[in-house]
């Protein structure tokens, strides 16, 4: 991707290692990144065989001192953030600075339910698995683990999608009114529009 102040990708419908291995790379790079709805990732394989891995993630922990580790992350973007971690050297200062310029989260909050929002093709499940594969909904793995929110998140999302549909509708007319004033105005604004294109303002 063209270096950006900031990059918002919509994580709906991507694979979840794939983006994450893009996505390292970029922030290594100083790119700023930020993953909405990642309750919408996806994970290649059955839901019930992810399971029993997570499952047996949450058994790690530490035998001198729990409170110092394994931290078992139960959100959909904190999963997807320590995917990303494990791609990047985050013990060095470089590292650091990369994950830093990483935010993640569920749904699409404000200010980026107004922002243009972006998919990375190299990742997305109906480019890169086969039909016949099976593959599992993050958000659905992270509510059996624990996850709390599932059902405010779509709450919340069905808002913003009436919300967007309204100010896209809105967008459309006027737009359409826009082009309906320089088709009327065109004969106006054809000798000035001349006299621009003279000096190189085409």
């Amino acid at each position: 991707m063209a270096f950006e102040k900031e990059v918002v990708i919509d994580g709906k419908g991507h694979l979840l290692g794939r983006l994450a291995s893009i996505v390292a790379k970029q922030l290594l790079n100083g790119q700023a990144i930020t993953v909405v709805r990642c309750e919408e990732i996806n994970m290649t394989g059955p839901f019930f065989r992810n399971k029993l891995k997570y499952l047996t993630y949450l058994r790690k922990r530490c035998v001198v001192n729990p409170n110092r580790g394994a931290f078992h992350f139960r959100a959909p973007s904190r999963m997807l953030y320590r995917v990303v971690r494990g791609m990047i050297p985050h013990k060095t200062p470089r590292g650091a600075a990369a994950l830093e310029r990483l935010k993640v989260f569920e749904g699409v909050p404000p200010p980026f339910d107004k922002q243009k929002r972006m998919v990375v093709p190299q990742a997305l499940r109906v480019i890169r698995l086969a039909p016949n594969r099976k593959y599992t909904v993050l958000k659905r793995l992270a509510s059996e683990m624990g996850w709390k929110y599932e059902q405010v998140v779509d709450r919340l999302e069905a808002k913003r999608k009436v919300k967007s549909a309204v100010y896209y509708e809105k967008k459309k007319s006027l737009s359409k009114l826009k082009a309906k004033a320089e088709k009327n105005s065109a004969k106006e604004l054809k000798p000035i529009k001349d006299k621009l294109a003279a000096f190189g303002y085409a």
